[in-house]
């Protein structure tokens, strides 16, 4: 029997990002962007898979305005799929949130004005939550405080490494305009991360999929479960649209973790659709075997 080059992933994550609910289910921004009912999708296809993850990795900007009343629809629309998908739920802040009203709505720890910052862990992996927001503002830092806590923490391997959740991503953005919101000061945190066991970064903000390396750790970008960005713009251009909303899935091997964009878009058929158990009768008819299944 040929065995498959990989077994199986550790772990599995879904990471949605921007999710942008407003403080009243209403159109975002006066365009025809609905998006509750965008969110409601994605979570009702994520459900319908079969999927059981162990995270939805949710990286800021979960709210609009950052409305009590916002809060409360996200958590009656994401809590309920989380357990039909028997996993948990980590939430990041974004520059649009409001750490005291997402901590009193979420149920989160900490004082009310206090940097949102957390650390999971499942089995073997940690997971650590930085807020790399400056309340009043949409550029975002990670302050002296926050870096010497993530120090601490990653002075202490885990087992099967670390992913960070960042809503700002420490990369260069190919939307102009985006430097005016960027995460500012990266150095500094780049000088934490060196040599450290973070495996990877997740955030989002700019409502686009994007990859890079960051202190040479790899870096995933989910775009927008309410809007994505016109990347097909004139250069210097910025164009929202009601389009190419998507999340990440993020599945964790030993060696590396691949991170794949799904669109919220599903189109017609090409080719020949396969169902699982099909797929599985294949593969074996094939003469492979999975690695690590015996």
């Amino acid at each position: 029997m040929i065995l498959t080059e990989h077994p199986r992933p550790s772990h599995t994550f879904v990471h949605v990002s921007d999710t942008h609910l407003p403080a009243e289910r209403s159109p975002l921004y006066g365009s025809g962007t609905d998006a509750d009912a965008n969110l409601s999708l994605m979570l009702e296809r994520l459900v319908s898979s079969g999927l059981k993850p162990d995270a939805l990795l949710m990286t800021g900007d979960l709210v609009d305005r950052g409305d009590a009343t916002a809060y409360r629809r996200l958590r009656a629309l994401v809590e309920p799929a989380a357990a039909a998908l028997e996993c948990e739920v980590v939430w990041a802040a974004g520059n649009h949130d409001a750490r005291g009203v997402m901590r009193a709505e979420l149920g989160l720890s900490g004082a009310a004005d206090e940097p949102v910052t957390e650390v999971r862990w499942f089995g073997g992996m940690r997971v650590i939550v930085l807020d790399s927001t400056v309340p009043g503002e949409h550029w975002g830092e990670i302050d002296e405080a926050q870096l010497g806590w993530l120090r601490d923490h990653l002075a202490t391997p885990a087992p099967a490494g670390t992913l960070l959740l960042i809503h700002h991503p420490p990369l260069p953005t190919v939307l102009d305009l985006a430097v005016t919101v960027e995460l500012r000061d990266q150095g500094r945190l780049a000088s934490v991360l060196r040599g450290s066991d973070v495996r990877g970064i997740l955030s989002g903000h700019v409502h686009h999929p994007s990859f890079g390396t960051f202190a040479g750790i790899p870096v995933a970008v989910a775009s927008s479960s309410a809007y994505g960005q016109d990347l097909a713009q004139p250069v210097g251009a910025t164009r929202g649209q009601d389009a190419t909303q998507g999340y990440n899935l993020v599945h964790v091997y030993e060696d590396t973790i691949v991170h794949s964009a799904v669109g919220l878009e599903r189109g017609t058929d090409v080719g020949e659709p396969v169902a699982a158990d099909e797929a599985q009768r294949r593969i074996a008819g094939a003469g492979i075997g999975w690695r690590g299944v015996d």
